[in-house]
């Protein structure tokens, strides 16, 4: 008999990761092997994440952190699917707006990055976002946008430095609470898909990363599913995680 989400939460409860990030990798790779527009692997990728996020919080994972776009994707995409990125963003706010499940779920979101550096109509809805669900307080998803580890360490620093703080009073937790993540408990699971030729997390929440479990998974975004879900928490629970111990 298999497992199901709600037996997981049940009977492993304590075992679960509490902050799990997602790299979600694949969806121009999905469609160039169907010989499918570029653009229809982000929208079939976005259709997907509506559902496996609910799938970890069935699971009583309440704490998530997604890698949507990074600094250097962005440097390296054309014009043309930017643009397209951009709508599906656009379209993914009006969805969560109108969704009564995110107002069921107590869902808030949280988006970290230069969105400064977004197009006025994407950055615009992203802010409508943030204030939408700014109250809910059951479930958390952070939203990696323009995003790059090394510069949120940078901006954390260039932070410090500004608010006068001497050498000696900076620490561990000081850094974190300059950190966009700073509401955020550290990465216990990162899981990443279209991992085909290495094992890599590109510079996706370095700080929050230190002592996190991995899971690099070849099969591509578009194609993780909750049976894959359910595989990944499960191998979670078996692992022995010393935390430098």
């Amino acid at each position: 008999m298999e497992t199901t989400l709600e037996e997981l939460k049940l009977k492993a409860k304590d075992q679960l990761p509490k902050h799990i990030g997602l790299i979600i990798d694949g969806n121009r790779r999905w469609a160039k092997k169907r010989n499918l527009d570029i653009n229809l692997g982000h929208l079939i990728g976005y259709e997907n994440l509506k559902k496996r996020l609910f799938d970890f919080f069935d699971a009583g994972i309440h704490y998530l952190s997604l890698y949507i776009l990074s600094l250097k994707n962005v440097r390296k995409r054309n014009t043309k699917e930017l643009e397209y990125i951009y709508k599906i963003m656009v379209k993914a706010v009006d969805t969560v707006i109108n969704e009564s499940i995110v107002k069921e779920e107590k869902v808030r979101f949280n988006v970290i990055g230069r969105i400064s550096m977004l197009p006025d109509k994407a950055r615009k809805k992203i802010e409508e976002l943030i204030e939408f669900t700014q109250d809910h307080n059951q479930n958390f998803i952070n939203l990696c946008i323009m995003y790059d580890g090394h510069e949120e360490i940078v901006d954390a620093v260039k932070e410090i430095v500004s608010n006068g703080v001497r050498p000696e009073e900076v620490n561990i937790d000081l850094i974190k609470s300059h950190l966009y993540t700073k509401s955020f408990p550290p990465l216990d699971y990162i899981i990443r898909t279209g991992m085909d030729d290495g094992a890599r997390i590109s510079g996706f929440l370095l700080w929050d990363s230190s002592y996190a479990e991995f899971k690099f998974r070849n099969e591509l975004w578009p194609d993780y599913n909750k049976e894959m879900v359910i595989e990944d928490l499960k191998d979670y629970i078996k692992r022995n995680r010393r935390m430098g111990r």
